[in-house]
């Protein structure tokens, strides 16, 4: 009987403990798949910020969007327990910004490169993951940097997405595309290029959704109170700043025709189509007399020592009989390589003994334009993507702006006036400021417009008219406020007559340049960090 007894204690003893570690292990099981839903809802809300990001760019640009969606990433950092999570909630902001921003590349390297579909969507993806690797730093850095949640918001956060932004726009060549700043080109926040710009329109912005991002926190506290009077004095004050005079105009207005050839990627470098391209663009240049006449990048499509010497003989008589100069994109050649080159036919030959003036790019696209590496990464170009003049000769880093049309223009080509930075150093020399460039590799996708908006950065920092001769577009006239004045249909052939003005003086970025914004980061970093130790 007192064995049974004893069997029936024990019985019961195990039948309690195994009930107690089940209890204990569901416990643990609810809380584990709690916490996995709540990353996975975070994550998922940090993606979905990401891409509504892209609404605030061309050609949609709701500018209010970009500030409201990285206040909403802000919140999810504050309540991120470790600079991990902080991390993979940036990477997810950056993969829905950039997956959705840049996605054009997929046409470029497929419909026009050639590269497989199976093969194309894997690389564009992969680049999107790359560059979101910097947003998953700037959440891994902010979190290790503070843990004082207002100052958090205020100081940090702001200042880290900056500095990782401008990090982002100088390692490996730079890719600045999407940067804060530009979605707020037509907005009152771009007031503040002329000071401090694109990077200080990002400051201004980042921290304006801090503001945002503690106003939610601390609701109406009197914190929550102090952020809306200064989210409000921001954005009134960049509006005042838009209506400042930074420049002042030098020389009469002067006449001004933008060609837009529309010449198809898929025809551009094919021989049949040679002559027809050139045709195209003799009857625009000669049906449309103006001062300055501007011709796209690689407009003429083969080497300046191939273009028939007639064409290049009537393009010159008709600039000096409006006595001016024609500005046309073609590739040079010499003992240094092959060129992407612009230059100038008219009354400004007269003044070289022997060379036009010309401009030779030098800030080159990787894998587009040259080729690093070139025996690990050759086989990319000469096998499986079809570039034509993939691997070209960089032109001089200082470059003096081109006396043409009673004029000093500061040209660049394509992608360089990506980076205000270089497009200062021609300044204040220059009295106007002229972007010739090919996106018809993006087809029907938003990377012209979202190129021509970045064209409005470049006049807003320099104090210059910027006018913008492309081949399938967005060719335009853009205006020294940075507003686009005139622009041209894309995807047709067209010719775009205006008014153009020179400017002389200099804005404080460009005697500044981007010294300033980092200066201003690195103070708030310091007071950051030194609120976060008190």
């Amino acid at each position: 009987m007192a064995c049974n007894v004893c069997l029936v204690q024990l019985g019961a003893v195990y039948i309690g403990r195994n009930c107690a570690e089940s209890v204990m292990l569901r416990g643990s099981y609810e809380r584990s798949m709690s916490s996995m839903r709540k990353v996975i809802k975070e994550n998922g809300l940090a993606l979905l910020a990401g891409v509504s990001c892209v609404a605030g760019f061309a050609p949609f640009g709701i500018f209010p969007i970009p500030v409201a969606a990285l206040a909403l990433l802000f919140v999810l950092w504050g309540r991120c327990d470790t600079p991990r999570a902080a991390a993979h909630l940036g990477f997810a902001f950056g993969l829905g910004l950039f997956g959705g921003g840049i996605s054009w590349i997929y046409v470029a390297l497929h419909d026009f490169g050639e590269m497989p579909v199976w093969l194309a969507a894997p690389a564009t993806l992969l680049f999107a993951a790359f560059l979101s690797l910097f947003t998953a730093l700037a959440g891994f850095l902010q979190a290790r940097l503070s843990r004082v949640s207002s100052w958090r918001f205020l100081l940090v956060m702001p200042s880290i997405w900056v500095l990782i932004e401008w990090l982002r726009g100088m390692i490996f060549t730079g890719f600045p595309w999407l940067t804060l700043g530009y979605a707020q080109s037509d907005g009152p926040l771009a007031g503040f290029a002329a000071l401090l710009g694109v990077y200080g329109v990002s400051l201004v912005a980042a921290l304006c959704a801090g503001l945002l991002a503690l106003l939610w926190v601390e609701r109406w506290s009197r914190h929550g109170k102090m952020a809306c009077a200064l989210f409000a004095a921001l954005w009134a004050g960049g509006e005042l700043l838009r209506h400042v005079a930074w420049t002042e105009p030098v020389g009469a207005p002067f006449s001004v025709t933008l060609v837009q050839g529309n010449i198809g990627q898929d025809i551009k470098f094919t021989e049949d189509a040679l002559a027809g391209t050139l045709d195209t663009y003799r009857r625009q240049v000669l049906q449309n007399p103006a001062k300055l006449t501007v011709l796209p990048e690689t407009a003429l499509p083969v080497m300046r020592d191939e273009v028939p010497q007639e064409l290049l003989d009537q393009l010159r008589e008709h600039a000096r009989r409006n006595q001016g100069d024609v500005l046309a994109g073609v590739f040079e050649r010499d003992r240094g390589g092959y060129y992407n080159s612009v230059i100038a036919l008219g009354a400004s030959e007269d003044g070289f003994a022997q060379e036009s003036p010309h401009y030779r790019k030098h800030h080159l696209v990787i894998f587009g334009e040259f080729i690093p590496f070139r025996p690990l990464f050759g086989w990319l170009i000469n096998e499986i993507l079809n570039i034509p003049m993939g691997d070209l000769a960089r032109g001089e880093t200082e470059q003096a702006p081109l006396p043409v049309a009673g004029q000093q223009v500061a040209v660049n080509i394509c992608y360089e006036d990506v980076f205000g930075e270089e497009i200062i150093s021609a300044l204040p020399a220059a009295t106007l400021l002229v972007n010739v460039t090919n996106d018809g590799w993006y087809g029907h996708s938003h990377a012209a417009a979202q190129h021509n908006q970045i064209s409005q950065f470049r006049a807003l920092e320099t104090g210059r008219m910027m006018l913008r001769a492309t081949n399938t577009g967005v060719t335009s006239i853009i205006g020294v406020n940075g507003r686009v004045l005139q622009q041209l249909p894309q995807h047709q052939p067209g010719v775009l007559q205006g008014q153009a003005q020179g400017y002389a003086g200099s804005t404080p970025y460009v005697r500044w340049g981007n010294v300033a914004v980092l200066l201003l980061i690195a103070l708030m970093l310091s007071v950051g960090r030194l609120r976060s130790r008190r």
